[in-house]
């Protein structure tokens, strides 16, 4: 593996793009941002564009400690028939969230930022997952709420954890619903190892 690669760091604390990055066998030190997420507002911008804003925030926040290395930050929010939604804030919230989204298929939007400011590279895209879920009754959703998987996940489920339970089927990339879309990370690393933009 080429050693830029090797030397990434994700501007993240989530476990489960820890453990993508893991099983895709990349080598990367774990720097999260401290980048308040309520200080960025949504107006103005599209669902995508707002997961840009937020992934290149987090990425900006950490890449001036480490100019020489690649600075990954992500950012998922869920865009249910333009509301864009984020991660629940109590039980409630998820509980809500959850009826909404599991009445009707929505798209999860995931936004990557590659940055290196040594040779100023700065990439952001976005990859957008449509998932049709199951119809959820209320006994399903009593369980969801008080098995607490929710907690810190945007659109307040983990595909990895639901499964077929929550989900008919996806069009699009199944580790973008998960958090961070392996194949457009690879596309965006070979971009950056190879000097095009």
């Amino acid at each position: 593996m080429d050693d830029s690669t090797a030397r990434m760091i994700l501007a993240s604390a989530s476990p489960r793009r820890r453990d993508l990055l893991t099983q895709a066998g990349y080598a990367f030190d774990v720097v999260p941002s401290d980048i308040d997420e309520e200080a960025f507002s949504a107006d103005g911008h599209s669902p995508a564009q707002y997961a840009q804003v937020l992934a290149l925030a987090k990425a900006r926040s950490v890449a001036p400690r480490y100019p020489d290395r690649i600075v990954l930050g992500a950012d998922t929010i869920v865009d249910c028939e333009g509301e864009i939604i984020g991660k629940p804030v109590d039980e409630a919230d998820a509980e809500r969230i959850t009826r909404k989204l599991f009445s009707r298929p929505h798209e999860v939007i995931t936004s990557l930022a590659l940055l290196r400011l040594a040779d100023r590279v700065e990439i952001v895209r976005s990859e957008v997952t449509t998932v049709y879920p199951r119809q959820l009754n209320d006994q399903q959703i009593a369980a969801h709420i008080a098995g607490r998987t929710w907690e810190g996940k945007a659109g307040a489920y983990g595909i990895q954890e639901t499964g077929d339970e929550f989900v008919e089927r996806i069009d699009g990339s199944f580790t973008n619903v998960m958090g961070l879309p392996m194949e457009l990370l690879q596309q965006l690393l070979a971009r950056v190892l190879h000097g095009s933009r």
